[in-house]
């Protein structure tokens, strides 16, 4: 088989150069740095050239003499896709919350009553590994066909040490054995348990002095992340767990003013996060402190969408300078989606963000997000060969045709995983 992979003749090339070192703001977000009849020439698993055709084949005739060339001929390229904000590995579904809210019932009403997380965190908590790595794999198959080559993958679901080093454990053997690439965040505080729901800091307690020496000392988490909201986690124990984890190492993000303005924001700039995530209720202040000390703001529809709820205010974030990323929250209880696209679609057409913006926000700018962003997010020389061929004629149709897949091959770290919309991996 050859090392090397020709893709050429695109209608478009999407490179999203440029923004490397810093995730776009404002109006970088537009500039989407596009090759016109474009191709993309990788060896060894990275991006050795961009540019047409002619170019490349002039700069290295050798090595495109010997390359597997893909025709992309009336289609566009761009980098893979990449979700920030995943609940990846748990056990069970909720279709009757799904029910329940289509007749009245909140989200956080299903969850006072032993529903919501606490309904997955006991489904969880009694599967077995294998249980819970098949049908993650099966999750991450179909994240895979819709485009995606790298997602973060959050722990959360099992409240326990024992649990919670079960989800991140099982992440991390997914990502040996998958081509996606898989982030791993420890949220030991994403609920307090029902049984010590009296005693919340005895909990917070527990997630300082005893989930997060564990998960450190596996090296099972790159970042930690915490659910604060009114019911879950207050403010202050948001911080200290914040603050925990980082002596640790591990980088503080946050579920952040997803329910009402709670501060979320304000603390994520205050801990220096990587992020914070949902933001539906962000106050202006809170979003010109994460402007201001680069949090991204990761931002997912597919929640306020399926929650029925009034969406995040993604222009007014990038008009003050906020980093926005998108992801699916893809979890069971209020994003029970893969499909990046739609949430790509649910941006324009919900959000306010252009066809050029949401590009940005599930490339270059989701890279940043979880801290990846100089090995993908963009197709530029040196990087991953993580690409993704999408079978439209420009990159406006994209986020025009909603509910759609229009993937056609996916290539990772050079290699051909999805070919004519199947997984060509096994």
């Amino acid at each position: 088989m050859s090392n090397s992979i020709f893709v050429k003749n695109a209608a478009q090339v999407i490179t999203m150069q440029g923004h490397t070192d810093k995730p776009a703001k404002k109006e970088a977000m537009q500039q989407l740095s596009i090759v016109e009849n474009g191709s993309v020439l990788a060896q060894d698993g990275e991006i050795i050239a961009v540019g047409t055709e002619a170019e490349i084949k002039n700069n290295y005739p050798d090595v495109v003499r010997n390359a597997k060339e893909i025709h992309a001929t009336g289609k566009i390229v761009t980098p893979g896709l990449i979700d920030p904000h995943t609940h990846l590995v748990h056990a069970g579904t909720r279709e009757n919350e799904y029910a329940m809210r289509l007749k009245g019932k909140t989200y956080m009403d299903i969850m006072h009553a032993g529903g919501g997380i606490h309904a997955t965190t006991e489904a969880t908590q009694k599967a077995g590994f294998e249980q819970l790595y098949q049908t993650s794999k099966k999750r991450l198959d179909t994240f895979l066909l819709h485009g995606v080559t790298t997602v973060e993958a959050k722990s959360g679901y099992g409240l326990t040490t024992e649990h919670e080093l079960k989800q991140l454990e099982v992440a991390q053997q997914l990502n040996k054995d998958h081509v996606i690439d898989i982030v791993s965040t420890f949220m030991g505080a994403h609920a307090i348990p029902i049984a010590e729901k009296d005693q919340p800091e005895k909990f917070v307690d527990k997630v300082i002095d005893e989930m997060l020496p564990e998960v450190a000392k596996r090296n099972l988490a790159v970042f930690n992340d915490v659910f604060c909201e009114r019911g879950v986690f207050t403010p202050e124990q948001s911080k200290r767990i914040l603050e925990a984890g980082k002596q640790y190492g591990l980088i503080p993000k946050i579920h952040a003013d997803e329910i009402e303005p709670y501060g979320g924001a304000e603390l994520a700039a205050e801990v220096g996060a990587i992020s914070a995530d949902h933001l539906l209720k962000a106050s202006e202040i809170g979003m010109t402190k994460m402007a201001e000390n680069d949090v991204v703001g990761v931002l997912l529809p597919g929640t306020a969408f399926f929650l029925m709820a009034a969406f995040a205010d993604a222009r007014k974030m990038i008009d003050n300078g906020v980093a926005v990323a998108l992801s699916t929250d893809a979890n069971p209880g209020s994003s029970p989606t893969l499909s990046l696209q739609f949430i790509m679609n649910l941006g324009c057409l919900k959000m306010g963000m252009t066809p050029e913006e949401v590009l940005m926000a599930t490339t270059i700018n989701a890279a940043h997000a979880i801290n990846c962003a100089k090995e993908v997010g963009s197709l530029e020389v040196g990087k991953k060969a993580d690409i993704t061929i999408f079978d439209v004629p420009n990159y406006l149709t994209l986020s025009y045709q909603y509910g759609m897949n229009h993937v056609d091959t996916v290539i990772k770290n050079g290699e051909i995983v999805v070919e004519e919309r199947h997984l060509a991996y096994y």
